[in-house]
């Protein structure tokens, strides 16, 4: 259980604004028909269009979960229907990067790596041809403000989607430190939520949907003040 500003005699960090989002897909013009162009193109597209494709999905509804995580994975298998390349992109974790560049070699090398050992790849056409889209994040004020731990609590199983993303995931290539925005909120608390951080911590943001991240961290929240 999580002690007390009072009983710790912190008095806590600014006040938590909590915000909501909606990803813009807006098309680049950019398209690819064979693995060569897509690795061609994917070398000089903007950082927003990588972003776009690894976690642009979690933001559309689905009556079903995703069989592949990101948009390059998802092509490799149903348009160029190369399964040892969708499976080598399936399992890329964005999350695991530093930043979009590095993500973006990443990629490369996987295409470069598969192009070597197959070299019809660089010819063959594609069944379906593959979109670049490139993201632009727009930002709600939800109105809602949080000024202590336990009004995050009573306020998290309420947020949208669009919330969770925004502070849990898109949080993750604004701040320094790589977390999500309620850690680093309630990190300002110290040690009185410290192992709540950690529990959040251990969430994962991209191998499931958003309504599953929610309802993870709203278990955690809710045990840790019971």
């Amino acid at each position: 259980m999580c002690p007390s500003a009072e009983q710790t005699g912190n008095p806590g960090p600014d006040v938590f604004e909590l915000k909501d989002c909606a990803l813009i897909a807006i098309a680049t013009g950019h398209r690819a028909v064979n693995l060569k162009e897509l690795r061609d193109i994917l070398t000089v597209i903007s950082p927003d269009s990588i972003y776009y494709h690894f976690w642009g999905g979690l933001l559309q509804p689905r009556f079903e979960e995703r069989e592949y995580n990101n948009d390059f994975a998802a092509w490799a298998w149903y348009g160029m229907h190369d399964a040892t390349l969708a499976e080598r992109l399936a399992v890329i974790d964005p999350t695991d990067f530093a930043d979009l560049e590095d993500l973006r070699q990443e990629l490369l090398e996987i295409m470069e790596e598969r192009l070597d050992e197959q070299g019809y790849l660089s010819w063959l056409q594609a069944s379906s041809r593959f979109e670049f889209i490139r993201s632009q994040i727009v930002i709600f004020d939800t109105g809602n403000r949080v000024d202590s731990p336990e009004k995050l609590a009573e306020l998290l199983p309420g947020l949208s989607t669009g919330s969770i993303f925004y502070h849990f995931i898109d949080a993750r290539r604004r701040l320094d430190s790589g977390g999500d925005d309620f850690s680093f909120w309630l990190s300002g608390h110290g040690e009185r939520c410290s192992e709540l951080c950690r529990q959040f911590a251990g969430v994962d943001p991209y191998f499931g949907s958003l309504h599953q991240i929610k309802d993870q961290l709203v278990k955690i929240i809710t045990n840790f003040f019971a």
